[in-house]
């Protein structure tokens, strides 16, 4: 199995199993990899995922070997299929959390990209280094790596191919947290054990939200959010939820 899936405590843990490569990107780990958000999505009892990497890194890009002697045809295919498995990651209707162990160079970069939040260990390192194979980033990195540390960053580190360790990477806004590497996995699970605790429908939607306002002028984003927030006075855990608040804050 290039890819595990295990779930517990409503948290769903994807793990990158190609330790002998460092976990690098081909065909075959992104078909499993869809496969695993597809069970992630389908799953009631599921309220967030961990996405990590086994061994000693998280993802160090997509496998070289297997991509050398592409026609453009086939780079194409390649490109357009790991697109769609990351977008439909990034809009999974539960959050992600990526944790980052070792390298996430390339296609690993732009996987933790696609997740919502990402915690590295002290050890990881960060990077789009495709222009020294002669390629650009093909997975995203040219789209949300400017969305997340701004257009002026991203391109510094896409044009240079610079790798850039946990420390700078949570100077740019690219990791949310660095940890010992020794904590990263109870770190991420205690992160998504909190986001578990809260109710789904409202989770879900704020993550819809977020996305929709990250892509959209304000005016859009207001209306998206003035919509998501009434739906959520449709549920009875809301009802629940709010008359326990109030009674408290009565007393």
């Amino acid at each position: 199995m290039n890819v595990l899936y295990e779930v517990k405590e409503h948290i769903a843990v994807i793990t990158i199993n190609r330790p002998e490569a460092l976990n690098a990107l081909n065909l075959d780990v992104l078909c499993e990899l869809d496969e695993a958000v597809t069970k992630a999505r389908d799953d009631g009892e599921v309220r967030a995922l961990i996405v990590t990497g086994a061994g000693k890194a998280f993802v160090a890009g997509a496998d070289v070997r297997s991509m050398k002697d592409f026609t453009s045809g086939e780079a194409l295919v390649f490109s357009e299929f790991g697109n769609r498995v990351f977008m439909r990651l990034e809009s999974l209707p539960k959050p992600v959390i990526a944790a980052v162990n070792g390298y996430a160079l390339g296609g690993g970069c732009e996987l933790s990209l696609a997740c919502d939040v990402r915690i590295a260990g002290e050890c990881a390192k960060f990077g789009q280094p495709e222009v020294s194979l002669g390629v650009t980033p093909g997975f995203g990195g040219t789209f949300r790596l400017p969305r997340t540390v701004g257009t002026a960053k991203a391109k510094e580190l896409i044009f240079t191919a610079r790798i850039i360790d946990a420390t700078e990477a949570l100077s740019i806004g690219l990791v949310n947290a660095v940890v010992p590497d020794a904590l990263l996995f109870a770190a991420a699970f205690d992160m998504a054990g909190r986001i578990a605790a809260y109710p789904p429908f409202a989770v879900s939607r704020c993550k819809a939200s977020v996305n929709m306002g990250a892509g959209c002028d304000a005016a859009a984003g207001a209306a998206f959010e003035s919509s998501v927030f009434a739906l959520c006075f449709s549920e009875e855990e809301q009802k629940t939820l709010m008359t326990a608040f109030s009674d408290k804050s009565k007393k």
